[in-house]
């Protein structure tokens, strides 16, 4: 017999136990498909939640060895059990996947435990099971993208899955892309004492971060020992009798160079998770990267079925998936949604954090809109000079006519907590006076944003 929902969203990641808590806090009947052992998706069992627990605890052993010294704190030499660092991980994990349980069950949320394949319009099948839906939310989020010719196995050569559990700290560590998953994975193990070689096929890691930033943040994890080869590709990865034989060329094609390491990590990008789903059957729509095609309001090309998080176009990001999955729940109660994609912070949590919202310098520039740029260093702040945590800047971008902040990039210590004061003021469409007039706390790192906001029209106080 088929149950009938108004609302069944398959995937329980980040978008869709978001968009299933807001519908049924708005009085929808709701079931989520989740074929998981726990909810959260990747993000909470595989991904943000995991890897922030590693880069916790990998930048308090390297404080103790880096910075407790000069503090006058003295511990000795500190050693690591690894087996206890993984289960303060995997503690992080049980935590957050049980909150996101406990949550279902006080919103009268049906877990359905399986993998959901669209029968038919409004119709879910999850083995043999058949829920009837008014409307159904494609949530499945996205799988990592695999190169080929390297097959992952988790062992030698893995994903960001198998960097999450390895058994011993590599020697060497060759991470293929330099964007955030690799740079932030790399960071753990290179901290915990693995020598860390990062491949990048383009000129530069993390692409679409302002050139400024990037050009610091490179400097900085040079310094950290991070080893660069950046404009190169990885063409082979053949297993030795000890350890891995890694060939390498430039991008543009040329001679090949062979490195030797212990470990690769394959962290070139994700790809939408769309297979099994049945949306060829039912006419759903996807683009040539395996996306599904949606519109304003989220809906495929088919009444009643809608998609959200990283299965549609835009930034792979837990936060991105979770506005379009509240937004997406309001509009199917009748109230309305929206998100706001120019306001949407991205955060690198290394060490130190690299965190920005709206345009680069690059993108105002090709655009042809002038601005004028503030920029304020954390050597000059009070509170990041007493932590000896110096490293970065504060860059705000404004419209040269109207002051509105276009763009805000920030590289230094709690990056990602300092952006969202930006993204504050750019939601309620605020001038770069606007913060300059505010009064902050003495000393907090965060006074270096109003310094960078007075940088704006040339007036910073401590420069």
């Amino acid at each position: 017999m088929a149950d009938a929902f108004d609302l069944v969203v398959i995937g329980a990641g980040p978008g869709g136990y978001e968009c299933a808590i807001k519908a049924a806090q708005l009085g929808l009947s709701v079931a989520c498909v989740e074929k998981r052992d726990r909810l959260g998706g990747t993000c909470l069992n595989i991904g943000c939640i995991p890897s922030k627990a590693l880069l916790h605890a990998s930048e308090l052993f390297a404080d103790v060895t880096h910075a407790f010294p000069a503090m006058g704190i003295e511990v000795g030499a500190p050693k690591i059990n690894l087996k206890q660092l993984l289960t303060f991980k995997d503690e992080a994990v049980d935590g957050n996947t049980k909150g996101v349980e406990f949550l279902f069950k006080k919103n009268k949320i049906e877990w359905v435990k399986g993998e959901g394949v669209i029968a038919a319009p409004g119709k879910v099948k999850v083995g043999e099971r058949v829920l009837e839906a008014k409307n159904i939310v494609i949530a499945t989020g996205s799988d990592v993208a695999r190169l080929p010719g390297i097959e992952i196995d988790e062992k030698q050569i893995i994903s960001s899955t198998g960097a999450l559990t390895l058994s011993k700290v590599p020697e060497r560590l060759l991470v293929i892309g330099g964007g955030v998953i690799g740079l932030e994975l790399g960071s753990v193990w290179g901290r915990l004492g693995a020598k860390v070689t990062v491949v990048e096929f383009l000129d530069a890691i993390l692409p679409g971060t302002d050139g400024e930033v990037v050009k610091n943040f490179t400097r900085i994890l040079k310094k950290q020992g991070f080893e660069f080869k950046l404009g190169s590709k990885v063409t082979k990865v053949e297993k030795a009798k000890s350890g891995l034989k890694v060939s390498v060329e430039p991008a543009a094609g040329g001679e090949t160079q062979v490195l030797e390491t212990d470990v690769v990590l394959v962290a070139v990008g994700r790809v939408a998770y769309t297979q099994g789903l049945g949306l060829e059957a039912v006419g759903v729509k996807t683009d040539k990267r395996g996306r599904v095609e949606v519109d304003g309001s989220f809906k495929t090309n088919v009444d009643g079925i809608y998609a959200i998080g990283d299965v549609i176009a835009g930034p792979m990001l837990a936060h991105k998936a979770m506005e379009e999955g509240v937004a997406l729940a309001e509009r199917l109660a009748g109230h309305w949604g929206d998100v706001n994609y120019d306001v949407i912070p991205g955060v690198v949590y290394t060490s130190p954090e690299v965190a920005s919202v709206g345009k680069t310098e690059e993108q105002l520039k090709a655009e042809g809109v002038e601005y004028n740029s503030g920029k304020f260093p954390f050597t000059a702040n009070g509170r990041a000079k007493a932590n000896k945590t110096t490293e970065g800047f504060v860059k705000i971008l404004a419209d040269k006519t109207t002051d509105r902040i276009l763009g805000v990039h920030i590289i230094g210590v709690n990056a990602g907590e300092l952006i969202q004061e930006a993204v504050v003021a750019m939601e309620f469409a605020g001038s770069s006076e606007d913060i300059a007039r505010m009064c902050f706390a003495h000393p907090t790192l965060s006074e270096a944003v109003k310094e960078a906001a007075l940088a704006v029209t040339g007036l910073p106080i401590h420069m």
